[in-house]
């Protein structure tokens, strides 16, 4: 339904992409050449799609916050040590930590450089209050990194503000663009958000069940790390004394030397089951924050949006 908008927004990305630095046109390439969902983008186009938009601004707006996200994975990628993102080496094993920062700072600046030109203070207030509340959540997580006691509340607000935040300025943006009521606006953000968060407690899953083919990242990564994820934290609350306690000390440790053992105790217990559901409740109630929307087409496409976020292998 959005395939010839999508097309655009790829034409914008590659657009405001340049620059004069042969360095951030190599580091542009080589993100570009490797794809991805593009999920938020096509999440802000169908919520402006939703309220009939007819216009162009959209396709800006959709390349500003895929600007975002590729900056927050290029800065993610150096904080976490990760080498393997989409099946490829991450940009910073291509081209350095320095190169990766900078060009994700870059890719910030120009966000903002494009934001601006809508001239509309109700977008730019979204974008830059979601930009920094994400920037809060990667801080949280690098504090609840080597922590075995965080629990479901603390982790599930690193999500909120690390992941789900960005999907919910989008689609609050394509509303917001489409001329929305209030009411209307607020259900899309709420929709958004509750996307954004059943979306990554499947990454959590994905983490420890997915193909690495299909994820196009090493299983275990987030252990490896040190991450607390719901998982994890699952198997330390409900799981036998002897689970907990090596869930405990691979957190604590970090590596993958403990994988093979957590993977056994994530397994017996009921813990990705629970993370499943957990996502599952989520995408009913971000169904339900669009319930007040009038039957569409388009409605019944984020409607199977939400059930992909929970059913995708990837």
């Amino acid at each position: 339904m959005i395939g010839e908008d999508m097309k655009a927004v790829d034409a914008v990305i590659r657009q405001r992409f340049c620059s004069d630095v042969a360095l951030i046109r190599q580091v542009a390439e080589y993100i570009i050449a490797g794809g991805g969902k593009r999920l938020r983008p096509a999440l802000l186009l169908m919520a402006a799609k939703t309220f009939g938009y007819q216009g162009e601004e959209h396709h800006e707006l959709a390349a500003v916050v895929e600007f975002i996200h590729t900056a927050t994975l290029l800065h993610d990628d150096v904080v976490d040590e990760s080498n393997l993102r989409r099946g490829r080496d991450t940009a910073n094993v291509m081209f350095g930590n320095a190169a990766s920062v900078l060009v994700g700072d870059f890719l910030y600046s120009r966000a903002f450089q494009m934001m601006v030109r809508t001239d509309k203070m109700r977008v730019m207030q979204v974008l830059a209050d979601a930009t920094n509340i994400i920037a809060e959540g990667e801080v949280l997580q690098l504090m609840n990194c080597h922590d075995p006691d965080v629990d479901e509340a603390n982790y599930l607000k690193v999500i909120h503000h690390k992941t789900a935040k960005l999907f919910e300025a989008a689609a609050q943006l394509g509303a917001i663009v489409a001329g929305a009521s209030k009411e209307e606006e607020e259900g899309m953000a709420r929709y958004g958000m509750y996307l954004g968060t059943a979306f990554q407690l499947i990454d959590d899953v994905l983490d420890y069940s997915g193909d690495e083919v299909d994820t196009g990242k090493h299983l275990g990564d987030d252990l490896a790390e040190g991450k607390p994820t719901l998982p994890l934290i699952y198997v330390m609350r409900h799981g036998t004394a002897e689970q907990a306690a090596s869930v405990r000390h691979a957190i604590e440790s970090g590596g993958r030397d403990d994988f093979p053992a957590v993977l056994a105790a994530i397994r017996a217990s009921n813990a990705l089951e629970h993370t499943r559901q957990r996502a599952k409740e989520a995408v009913e109630q971000a169904q339900a924050a669009i319930s007040v929307l009038p039957d569409s087409q388009h409605r019944k496409t984020l409607l199977e949006l939400s059930v992909f976020a929970v059913d995708r292998s990837h």
